[in-house]
């Protein structure tokens, strides 16, 4: 879970940077990462799941039809939606910021590393009616996330450059007190 965690906020990161920046080679190469790193993430649960079935530890008769506790990994709705937004803006300020929580991690684990799991265990287990909706919710995760990210970072950037033009001229009316003059607006 680390790696897809680790993968999905700090590629999603570049990704909002290079959009807001338009930085299109900070979009690809973290694109390249972030569906490398998933795949990786996937194909090594898949293989776990399959031994797992093989071995006995998963047996396929023993898995009820309906899994109400867990449908939401594979059944995307707004909340979906809205837990991703709210994951986005919370990696993007925490990274920023310099500033990384264990909530932050668990936000963006929240979002991504279900829908990864399941997705892998629904391939190995041929549970083909979640597949197509573990791939939507990851989808809908990362899209969320990337949304957020970007408008955070753009309130940021309006917000620091708010930040910068005062500090300039607060400096400017230093400097003329200094001089000697009197401040002007």
């Amino acid at each position: 879970t680390t790696e897809i965690y680790t993968l999905s906020l700090h590629d999603a990161l570049p990704i909002c940077y290079g959009l807001v920046f338009a930085r299109f080679d900070r979009i690809l190469v973290a694109l390249r990462t972030l569906v490398v790193g998933f795949l990786v993430a996937i194909a090594v649960t898949y293989l776990c799941a399959l031994v797992s079935r093989w071995i006995g530890v998963i047996e396929l008769d023993r898995l009820p039809d309906e899994r109400p506790l867990t449908a939401f990994i594979y059944t995307p709705d707004r909340w979906s939606f809205i837990v991703a937004l709210l994951a986005g803006a919370a990696g993007v300020l925490s990274l920023t910021a310099g500033k990384s929580s264990a909530l932050v991690g668990v936000f963006i684990s929240v979002t991504t590393v279900p829908a990864a799991g399941d997705l892998a265990v629904a391939l190995a287990l041929r549970h083909t009616s979640e597949i197509r909706g573990t791939l939507l919710q990851l989808g809908v995760n990362l899209l969320g996330m990337v949304i957020a990210g970007v408008l955070t970072l753009m309130v940021q950037r309006g917000v620091w450059a708010l930040v910068r033009k005062r500090q300039e001229s607060q400096a400017r009316v230093r400097l003329q007190v200094e001089d000697g003059g009197a401040p002007r607006q």
